[in-house]
Formats: C-alpha cells, sequence, structure tokens
C-alpha cells in the first residue's frame, strides 16, 4: 500500500475542527507518510497553512485526495468527496453510521476501506485513540461555559460591601466522560452542583469531584449495575419515583446540563415543559443530545430556544465550539490508531484485520459493508461486478 496521507478541509457546515494538527503531521512523517493538507483546512482551529508547510506537509486542494492512499477527515465524507477518492483508499473519520446505512453503501460501492473512529472499543490498549471521550470532555466542559454566557448572573457565590451574591445551583444529568467535567468545570466556577445517573458506581465518581448525588438509593438502584458496568433497566415503578425526585430537584436548579445519548437511537427525554415551568424565569438548560433528538423538551437545534421561561441551549457539535482544543485531542486519537496499520520496521502500510481496534472500526472494506452492525444479511451491499 501507498503513503500518501491527504488531510481534508471539512465541507460540512459549522464543522470547525480538522483532522491533523502540526504535532501530529510531524508524527505522521515520522512513520513515513507523505503528507497533502487541503488549503485552509485548519483555519478554524487557528493553523495556518504555513504551519503545516514548516514541517514538510505539502498545502494543497480536494482534488489531492484522487492520489490519496489515507484520507483523514473529521465528519464522514459526502457523496461528492467519495467520488474524488480513489478505490482502495483507507478513510478514518467520525462517520455516525446508525441511520446512515445508505452513506456506507455509497463508501463500499467506491471501494472505500472506511472506519468509524467512535466504534473504538473501551479498552486498555485503545484509550489514546477514544475520540467519544476526548470529544465528550471537551462538550462537558463547554457545556458549562456556554451555560454561564447566557445565565445573567455570577456563577460563584460573592460576599461584597454591597452585599451577597449567592452561588448559582448547577444540575448535570449523567455522570459520564461528558458530565464528569460538566461538574468539575462548575465546581471550578464556584458553582453549587449536584449530578443524578443511572449507574450506582457514578455516585462515588460524582461525590469525588465535590458534587452532590441525586437518586433514589433503594435496593434496586442498588443492584443496578451489570458485572460489566452497565446500566440495567430499571423498573416502571422505580422510574417514577426517579421522576419525581428529579423534578422536584429541578425546580429549584439555576442550571441544568443534561449528557444522556445512546449511539444509533433518539435521546431520552430527561427534561419535559412541566419541570422547565417549575424552574425560576432566566434559568438555563444545556442540552447536549440535541443532535439525536435531545434530553429537553422545547429544545431547537442550533440556538437557544426560550422555552417556559428557561433559556435551553441547543448548540450541536459542542466540541467544535472549542476547535482548537478539540482538533488537537482528535488529531492525537487519529494518528495513535493510523500509527497502528504501520509496519514499524519496513513503514508500509497495511492492514492487521484480525486486529481487535481493526475488526471493531471497520465499516466498508473489498466492495461490501463489512461492519456486523450494519450489514443486511438478507440485502448485498455491491455488486462487485460494478467496481
Amino acid at each position: 500500500m501507498g503513503n500518501l496521507v491527504f488531510v481534508a478541509k471539512e465541507t460540512v457546515a459549522d464543522e470547525t475542527r480538522v483532522a491533523a494538527s502540526v504535532e501530529t503531521v510531524k508524527k505522521m512523517k515520522g512513520l513515513g507518510f507523505d503528507i497533502v493538507v487541503e488549503a485552509g483546512a485548519g483555519a478554524p482551529s487557528r493553523i495556518r497553512d504555513g504551519e503545516y508547510e514548516a514541517i514538510g506537509a505539502r498545502v494543497g486542494s480536494a482534488q489531492d485526495a484522487a492520489q490519496a492512499d489515507v484520507i483523514l477527515k473529521v465528519r464522514r465524507p459526502t457523496a461528492d468527496e467519495i467520488a474524488g477518492y480513489k478505490s482502495g483508499a483507507i478513510v478514518i473519520a467520525i462517520m455516525d453510521p446508525y441511520g446512515n446505512e445508505a452513506a456506507l453503501v455509497d463508501m463500499a460501492r467506491a471501494g472505500l476501506t472506511s472506519f468509524a473512529m467512535e466504534l473504538m472499543p473501551r479498552i486498555t490498549r485503545a484509550q489514546s485513540m477514544d475520540v467519544l471521550s476526548s470529544q465528550a470532555n471537551l462538550a462537558g466542559y463547554q457545556a458549562v461555559i456556554e451555560a454561564a454566557a447566557v445565565y445573567d448572573r455570577a456563577l460563584p457565590m460573592m460576599m461584597t460591601a454591597a452585599g451577597t451574591v449567592p452561588a448559582a445551583k448547577v444540575f448535570v444529568m449523567g455522570a459520564g466522560v461528558a458530565g464528569l467535567q460538566a461538574i468539575a468545570t462548575a465546581r471550578r466556577l464556584g458553582a453549587q452542583v449536584s449530578a443524578t445517573d443511572v449507574r450506582p458506581a457514578a455516585k462515588e465518581q460524582v461525590a469525588s469531584l465535590g458534587a452532590k448525588f441525586v437518586a433514589v438509593e433503594d435496593e434496586e438502584f442498588k443492584a443496578a449495575e451489570t458485572a460489566g458496568g452497565y446500566a440495567k433497566e430499571m423498573s416502571k415503578d422505580y422510574q417514577a419515583k426517579q421522576a419525581a425526585l428529579v423534578a422536584e430537584h429541578i425546580s429549584k436548579q439555576d442550571i441544568v446540563i443534561t449528557t444522556a445519548l445512546i449511539p444509533g437511537r433518539l435521546a431520552p427525554r430527561l427534561v419535559s415543559r412541566e419541570m422547565l415551568k417549575a424552574m425560576r424565569s432566566g434559568a438555563v438548560a444545556v442540552d447536549l443530545a440535541v443532535e439525536r433528538g435531545g434530553n429537553i423538551e422545547g429544545v431547537e437545534f442550533g440556538t437557544v430556544a426560550h422555552v417556559e421561561g428557561v433559556k435551553v441551549v441547543g448548540y450541536p457539535n459542542m466540541a467544535g465550539r472549542i476547535p482548537a482544543s478539540a482538533s488537537a485531542l482528535y488529531a492525537k486519537n487519529l494518528v495513535t490508531f493510523l500509527e497502528t496499520m504501520v509496519d514499524k520496521n519496513t513503514k508500509n502500510l497495511g492492514l492487521n484485520r484480525a486486529d481487535e481496534l481493526i475488526k471493531a472500526t471497520m465499516l466498508t472494506d473489498g466492495g461490501e459493508v463489512v461492519h456486523p452492525n450494519f450489514v443486511d444479511p438478507d440485502q448485498p451491499t455491491v455488486n462487485k461486478g460494478d467496481l
């Protein structure tokens, strides 16, 4: 296989990230790759074309993708982009495959070997390649910053000669990567923070960050986690008790941040209009699941909606709102994965299809959709004679 890597400029509206940083271009050069970066690709992330050129990359155009052996992107390529890639090229990106099976077929028909970074297995070896964690971490941080920007009061308690400003009360729903970072950020800004999660193990994590844990902690809750660390489905009775507790708690909060997002499914509804109505006028809610329909009733994609007197923030791609940081982490995830495809002795590019990382993330290969989650056994994806 060849050794030309093409770093694409993103074409999706409002995507500000780039798939390579100056640091990762240096790394790829050291691995034996020649690099072409599409002109302007790094500009939204504060990386000038000249910075790539200074470390040995060539700045080119979209047409250079036709010669590339590896194409690095942030978002899944569009049909127009796919038409410009050569058959056999490796494409690595955040593919968003769930619900977009037709796009996977397009990549298969084009003969592309494609990888979805968000399908990276959560194992020790792959921690440095985990784009969900790297980007969710930043999304959780930025959610608090966006909340503070539209909240018309100070977050920390301030004692002044003119009087005392009380600390804002922030409630984080979901204590995964994004939620934990939101908790930590709100705490750093001086807010009074509480959080909830359906996993009992989250209680200790929330407490370790100095926040209060909110949940109905009965016997069912204590047994609500599988041996693998996943949450069990709770009974209707428990769900009703938990919903009542959360509704009562939300009524006392100034800021609510929701983080519940399940790949391939609509986001679960966590906050109803009735809950928002119970909050004080001018309160803020930030929905990190707006791209999958949202956790908050009334959220509007891409804007701040006013719902029952509450400012509901529905910005998609929250990590992309701080692109310099998001790109640096994403690019490192990518190059670390790409490195696993390179023979360290010969510096030749080759795929070990038995590698668990390759098997977990490969979507298309050899003219077919190959990932088991997206293969329809009754419907052949490609007529290989058309390739």
